[in-house]
């Protein structure tokens, strides 16, 4: 018999039942969802366990075993953790797909990783089953009933309810698989500059992103939040694997709400959560109310905090910022401790890891210049990036052994390490490069909006390099579409170059996943000339 490790998850959740099998390590929460007339779903070790257990023995019956990829297209329910475990049992990998995907990117994905089955929501069932015919591989789906308009199960074929399956007692299983490097999951990247690829991780980095609580630094009482989704990787590394592997009690919610944030923090007592991207601007955009800073939040862990807002946002709120940096194909992590470093920055390597500023040529920039951040492992060694099936943009990632993130960014003369921008995505207006989190905030400020992102669009002016700058914005629903107050207020709070050039205003910000605001859909329902784009007055 194989020896168990906790660096694999099967093992790890298998001890944890064993040792405190009561331990209600995972509240998924229904306030967010102002469902105060369902029970919050909680899940102890032990719960975990047999769930898992379960359906990876129902997934055993339809011939799922070693190597073989089960995709899980949920938003934040427990059957989703559980699915992980199954495959973890089988030696199997599930595919992690965020539910809002659809059509030919759907399509792509479950055909790459070559999919056998979903795990999914009942609402998805309509998507999947529109791209069954480009998916031969998939041959059976596993649904919950999650209340919602959705398509039929029993309709729907080769459907049937998951409920079934984790109603139906098992033996335990032996696990499959080698263990520690067996792969544990395939995560696509977005796809933003091509098809999306498929980013392999192994049982033992998925366990090993729990040792990062260290790092955070997370109490022994720790009560971690997230509303990030499962199928990005900042939920699994910053909340779900600490939590697994540290028995945190974290509380999850099925998607990120600004609104209920600190409703949601109170009620359950959570000590610290995650935001990523556009979500501090979204929440700071909300009405100032008199007990924002009566919460038991202590630390907020960020990826990407606008330096804008940072220490308002930390006075506001009475909590302090964690800022890190790191991608599921970037090989490393960087962090700034609470309370050193200059604000802004996103801090310095992890021990175990290099992280420069590169040139094209691989030499290291000065202070001050931007150049790409580049990863390797200390000491000098090769970095590694495997995208399934995909060997030559896995060779094509790293460059003479560094791994080339696609971001920009500068160190200062201490050689604390800033983001600049992604790769083609600086706003340069005028002559000076805009920093849009500084836009952001004077927009946010503005009580009638809720959520602004800004971006660049080609300049009218046609200057080469030079882009227009757009706020998008989402008003609150009972305020009036006040276009020309917002831009009296960046007049007043901003230097005139920063000033917008447009606002476009849209019902609300598109999102990843991981809610980062899409650019690329706001490019594409851009037009100067549309009713839902102004100009300042005068121009």
């Amino acid at each position: 018999m194989r020896e168990r490790h906790e660096m694999v998850l099967a093992d790890l959740i298998q001890i944890r039942a064993e040792q405190t099998p009561e331990l209600d390590v995972l509240t998924f929460e229904h306030l967010s969802l102002d469902d105060r007339a369902t029970p919050d779903e909680v899940r102890s070790y032990g719960d975990l366990q047999t769930n898992a257990n379960r359906l990876a023995a129902g997934l055993a019956a339809k011939g799922v075993g070693v190597g073989d990829r089960i995709a899980i297209m949920l938003r934040n329910h427990p059957e989703f953790v559980e699915g992980m475990i199954a495959a973890s049992i089988l030696g199997a990998l599930f595919v992690p797909i965020d539910p809002r995907t659809r059509g030919e990117k759907l399509a792509y994905m479950l055909r790459n990783s070559g999919a056998v089955g979903a795990l999914c929501a009942d609402t998805c069932l309509g998507e999947l089953a529109s791209v069954r015919d480009q998916v031969p591989d998939l041959a059976w789906l596993l649904a919950i009933e999650t209340g919602e308009p959705a398509p039929s199960i029993a309709d729907t074929p080769g459907a049937l309810p998951l409920r079934e399956i984790l109603e139906t007692p098992a033996d335990t299983l032996e696990l499959g698989g080698d263990g520690l490097l067996a792969p544990l999951q395939i995560m696509y990247t977005s796809g933003t500059t091509g098809d999306p690829k498929g980013i392999v991780g192994v049982n033992m980095r998925f366990c090993a992103a729990g040792m990062l609580a260290d790092l955070f630094p997370y109490g022994p009482d720790e009560r971690p939040y997230t509303g990030l989704s499962f199928t990005h990787g900042n939920a699994q590394s910053v909340t779900l694997a600490p939590a697994l592997t540290r028995g945190l009690r974290a509380v999850i919610s099925r998607r990120f709400t600004k609104s209920r944030l600190w409703d949601v923090c109170r009620s359950l007592g959570c000590t610290s959560f995650s935001l990523v991207g556009g979500m501090a601007t979204a929440i700071y955009s909300q009405p100032e109310q008199g007990d924002d800073a009566d919460n038991p939040v202590r630390m907020v862990v960020s990826g990407g905090m606008p330096p804008a807002i940072w220490e308002a946002f930390e006075k506001r709120f009475d909590l302090r910022v964690f800022e890190f940096y790191g991608a599921m194909d970037g090989g490393g992590m960087a962090f700034k401790p609470v309370g050193q470093g200059p604000i802004g920055s996103f801090g310095k390597p992890m021990d175990s890891i290099e992280m420069k500023i590169l040139d094209a040529d691989d030499k290291e920039c000065a202070p001050g210049v931007v150049g790409e951040i580049c990863v390797r492992p200390a000491g000098g060694g090769e970095a590694e990036v495997e995208y399934f099936g995909n060997p030559d943009a896995s060779k094509k990632k790293i460059r003479r052994g560094w791994n080339r993130s696609g971001d920009m960014g500068h160190r200062d003369a201490d050689d604390w390490l800033f983001f600049d921008y992604r790769t083609g995505g600086g706003i340069r207006h005028n002559g000076d490069f805009i920093n849009p989190s500084f836009v952001e905030k004077a927009i946010a400020e503005h009580p009638a909006v809720t959520d602004v992102f800004v971006y660049g669009v080609t300049a009218a002016s046609g200057a080469p390099g030079e882009k227009d700058v757009v706020a998008a914005i989402a008003f609150a629903e009972s305020a009036p579409h006040d276009t020309d107050a917002v831009f009296a207020q960046c007049r007043e709070k901003l230097e005139p170059n920063f000033v917008p050039s447009y606002l476009q205003v849209v019902d609300q910000i598109p999102k990843t996943a991981s809610e980062k605001p899409q650019e690329r859909i706001l490019l594409q329902q851009f037009d100067a000339n549309a009713s839902n784009v102004h100009r300042p007055s005068g121009a």
